[in-house]
């Protein structure tokens, strides 16, 4: 059996489109990382990390309809094994490969599927996976901002590809247990709190704090409330679309993934615009919102913070979220993980990924010269004097996580028959 509490970072793997479909935005790419992936998983190592977030670029690996490119999966993977890093694959990160189009292609779900079924069966020793990141955010900025991919700003667009998101989710979900029947699914979602600034803005924040729940209450079959139905129902979803979700219900291979930053609370105008609101709840009052919804094992699945002129800024940030985490842990959720994202910085985040300007973004735990920051240094030490006091304590809430290398272990196959068997 693996570590029972999982500390994570995460290799940035966004690779959405902009300009029409024209620019595709590779964060892998923009970071060094397919240069320096060795690197990449030695520093992993160096942090005293068993768990990564991480996963294949789809755009260059997802070629057609029964078609793959796995040679650079093959490598990294391979090399993962080795180590013995179990990865938490996230397998669609904001991005789908050209010939898809974007997330208004009805196809997409069944195409995705297909890919996660390959995905799974050419790995089958992975067992953590998140199939589609951040479902709410990567619909909400293709379709209803205008952002990214498809570029769109309409309810209808947004439904669209919400519900082609989540569809695709559930879908390779039931793939990948038909292949791994003890998979274990890491939900990484966006964390969401809208604030009224004024009475007349209580109206529209309320509703954009129901809508904030529909990927995970369609993920995992959790019937919405009667304004959120008519939304979806005005907004293009048909009964038989909205059935599926309800009957499709894998809640039980999963964890709630939170993913929490100091933009993810919102300041809402009378007229329904926003603006950001600063840390005003903080993720201990926000995801104890939705384990209250969900009641799942929880794992706080990103944040982190820019270094700023002090130096210390990440830092402090990251002592406040561990002081939330285990906040929300002794308030008796089982919270079973933690994740700085990502493991270097990042690049043109600073405009949500709208702008291809090759800006620094220096959130990462080392820098893309590969030194560690501050904040790297922070996490290694918490992680050293927090790894062997937080394992659960009832192994009634242990994690039946088993690690790469242990795959062909006699009691790791009984595992799986006995899920499969279930």
């Amino acid at each position: 059996m693996g570590p029972q509490f999982l500390f994570a970072t995460g290799i940035e793997n966004s690779n959405p489109t902009i300009q029409n479909g024209t620019v595709r935005v590779d964060e892998m790419a923009k970071c060094g990382h397919y240069e320096h992936w060795q690197k990449d998983f030695e520093l992993v190592q160096e942090l005293g990390i068993c768990f990564l977030r991480y996963g294949p670029p789809i755009h260059t690996t997802f070629l057609g309809p029964g078609k793959y490119d796995w040679a650079f999966a093959d490598a990294t993977f391979q090399d993962l094994l080795r180590r013995n890093i179990a990865p938490i694959v996230d397998l669609c990160h904001f991005g789908v490969p050209d010939w898809i189009g974007n997330f208004q292609n009805p196809d997409f779900p069944v195409l995705f599927a297909q890919y996660a079924r390959a995905f799974a069966e050419r790995f089958p020793w992975v067992q953590l996976y998140t199939p589609v990141n951040e479902m709410y955010i990567c619909a909400q900025f293709s379709a209803l901002y205008g952002w990214w991919n498809e570029q769109l700003s309409s309810d209808k667009a947004f439904v669209t590809a919400l519900k082609h998101i989540v569809k695709a989710n559930v879908l390779a979900m039931r793939a990948i247990v038909e292949v791994r029947a003890d998979a274990i699914f890491i939900q990484s979602e966006s964390s969401e709190y809208f604030h009224a600034e004024n009475p007349a803005a209580i109206r529209p924040a309320e509703i954009m704090n129901a809508r904030r729940f529909l990927s995970l209450d369609l993920n995992y079959g959790r019937r919405v409330d009667s304004e959120m139905y008519e939304y979806l129902m005005d907004s293009g979803m048909t009964r038989e679309e909205y059935h599926f979700f309800m009957h499709n219900n894998l809640r039980h291979h999963c964890i709630m993934g939170n993913d929490y930053y100091r933009t993810n609370e919102h300041r809402v105008s009378a007229d329904g615009r926003t603006r950001a609101a600063g840390e005003i709840f903080g993720y201990h009052v926000i995801t104890s919102q939705y384990h209250d919804r969900y009641r799942l094992p929880v794992m706080h699945t990103e944040t982190n913070l820019w270094q700023g002129p002090c130096g210390d800024e990440a830092v402090n940030w990251l002592w406040k979220e561990w002081a939330n985490v285990l906040r929300v842990r002794n308030d008796g959720v089982p919270v079973v993980g933690f994740t700085w994202y990502s493991l270097t910085d990042q690049v043109d985040w600073d405009t949500a990924l709208r702008e291809d300007n090759g800006n620094l973004n220096p959130l990462g735990l080392y820098d893309l010269n590969r030194n560690i920051r501050p904040v790297g240094q922070a996490y290694k030490q918490l992680i050293a004097d927090w790894d062997h006091v937080l394992p659960t304590r009832s192994i009634c809430l242990q994690v039946p996580i088993v690690m790469p290398q242990e795959s062909h272990r006699i009691w790791a196959q009984a595992q799986e028959r006995k899920a499969k068997a279930d």
